[in-house]
């Protein structure tokens, strides 16, 4: 007789079941960030600017965030209207624009990534070391398909 899953997840609906904690992990993290004026987008923006050895334009900052530039221009747009970001000429081509991340936007990314690694402490907690460690590497196996 064949394994039957539906012990442990009903219907054998193991992509529900991970969707479903996708969503539940993304709002906790959402809500956590809120206190502070960031969203996961806002957060996923400034980390590639922090990151980035240089300021970067809109359509680089589109492609490392994996979205439309028209999303990242809205994105930026909120960014600059919360002083977290400022937008620059680029000095070979002043058609050009470039954002980068401004001390205010600095200090909310450090305070968003606090926030966010109590929220993995919390994980951690619920988990346990040996399943979180197995949790990831199935993950990442997951996301590179």
């Amino acid at each position: 007789m064949a394994d039957d899953c539906r012990d442990t997840v009903p219907g054998c609906a193991l992509t529900l079941l991970l969707l479903d904690a996708a969503r539940a992990v993304e709002a906790r993290a959402e809500g956590a960030l809120e206190e502070i004026g960031l969203s996961l987008a806002k957060l996923g923006a400034l980390r590639h600017l922090v990151l980035a050895a240089e300021p970067l334009t809109l359509s680089q900052l589109a492609e490392r965030h994996c979205c439309g530039k028209s999303n990242v221009t809205q994105l930026v747009d909120r960014l600059e209207g919360d002083g977290l970001v400022a937008r620059e000429s680029d000095p070979e081509d002043r058609r050009t624009i470039r954002a980068t991340v401004t001390p205010a936007g600095r200090a909310a990314y450090e305070r968003a990534s606090v926030i966010l690694a109590e929220h993995e402490r919390v994980i951690d907690a619920q988990l346990g070391h040996g399943p979180r460690a197995e949790l990831a590497r199935g993950l990442k196996a997951l996301r590179e398909g």
